[in-house]
């Protein structure tokens, strides 16, 4: 073996897989070097006008948009799944009591959903059960994470609204009152513009774990895992506890990042590893996070968020260094403004999210091949075994 690892060429190691090419999709393409995303050919920007999220993730699932038939069959569908049994529930009573994360909750919940669910022992090959699952999940999510958030708060969970849209329902669940046309307009929106978004890496787990033909509950379970890393998932709930901070000591904006700056802090919110210029879906959450200020009369979220944009890139030249916001940056005050609890922003992230990760496995499943890199061994070449008792 030493004699095979002295002869070995060291071969181009990429870590974080940067620059690799693992396969192919048509679920989602991004051009970083303009800003620019689509799904299945289609114009996040169009998208977020146009469609609302059930639309996107029925385009997502089967490759095109429904039309009025198929739309309303699929609508039904989902609104008829939203249902979670009671051992679901008391487990999320449970989980809330002990003062468990949410994102842990979340992946404990996600995974307890297969017990019930009529196809759990389907082939993992039928892709109509697996679809059908994966709507099961993405149907059952707004459910389980509002009862999580009600029980945590001394409150009983309330049962799902078959005549509200996704978004709505979740929001009605979550405080009980049903949302404004604003407010469920521009959730629906914020679950759109997190839907897909290439190889990430919660979506790259997703097809990992799938590619062994382990069932689609375990590869959601897996991407709830991923996303929870605050590298991945966490930053919009950073980005809003640090504009808190920013609101609560009383300086002004720009002298306040100084300050932070100064202090070797990093702004959470700026920077991507596809995106070189500002992030298309932030540039869209920037125009909502403003109607919504507009509407509540309280612009202080909005106006810290594009001062403090506005510095970074034009006084510290971030721009030109290819660092803008992402989607990250105008996310975490929308939801701050919709009356969403701060550390509900990565569950929520997975709530939409799930549509792209179910997709993917859907079509990685079409024409599966084990996912199993390889890496390049670096350690001893030789060691003698020594007994422990003589060590």
């Amino acid at each position: 073996m030493a004699d095979l690892l002295k002869k070995a060429t060291k071969p181009e190691v990429h870590r974080g897989l940067e620059g690799v090419v693992v396969d192919e999709t048509g679920l989602s393409v991004i051009d970083g070097s303009v800003g620019e995303l689509r799904y299945h050919g289609y114009r996040i920007e169009d998208l977020a006008r146009h469609a609302d999220f059930e639309e996107v993730l029925y385009l997502l699932w089967y490759g095109h948009l429904p039309d009025e038939t198929e739309y309303t069959a699929f609508v039904d569908e989902m609104a008829s799944e939203r249902t979670v049994n009671e051992d679901v529930l008391r487990t999320a009573e449970m989980l809330a009591e002990s003062g468990e994360e949410p994102m842990a909750a979340l992946r404990t919940l996600v995974s307890m959903l297969s017990a019930a669910d009529p196809e759990a022992d389907a082939d993992p090959e039928d892709l109509d059960a697996a679809r059908r699952k994966g709507r099961r999940i993405t149907a059952k999510i707004p459910t389980v994470l509002a009862a999580f958030d009600r029980y945590r708060n001394g409150e009983e969970p309330l049962a799902p609204r078959e005549d509200l849209g996704h978004a709505e329902n979740f929001l009605y669940l979550l405080n009980g009152e049903e949302p404004d046309e604003v407010a469920a307009g521009i959730f629906d929106v914020a679950l759109i513009l997190h839907a897909d978004h290439g190889l990430n890496a919660s979506t790259f787990t997703t097809m990992v774990v799938s590619s062994t033909y382990a069932d689609i509950y375990n590869a959601v379970t897996a991407g709830v895992g991923a996303l929870a890393g605050h590298w991945h998932g966490g930053a919009n709930q950073d980005v809003m506890e640090t504009l808190i901070e920013l609101d609560e000591s009383g300086q002004d904006p720009i002298e306040w990042v100084e300050d932070a700056i100064d202090n070797g802090r990093r702004i959470p919110g700026f920077g991507h590893r596809v995106y070189e210029v500002k992030d298309p879906r932030a540039k869209i959450l920037e125009e909502f996070s403003e109607d919504l200020a507009e509407e509540s009369g309280d612009r202080k979220w909005y106006d810290y968020t594009t001062a403090v944009e506005t510095h970074l890139l034009d006084e510290r030249g971030l721009g030109e260094k290819g660092i803008a916001p992402n989607v990250d940056f105008y996310s975490g005050s929308v939801y701050y403004q919709l009356d969403i609890p701060i550390d509900l922003y990565t569950p929520i992230f997975a709530m939409s999210r799930v549509g792209g990760w179910v997709g993917h496995v859907l079509e990685y499943q079409a024409d599966n091949r084990l996912i199993r890199p390889r890496a390049h061994y670096t350690g001893p070449e030789h060691q003698d075994f020594v007994p422990r008792s003589e060590r």
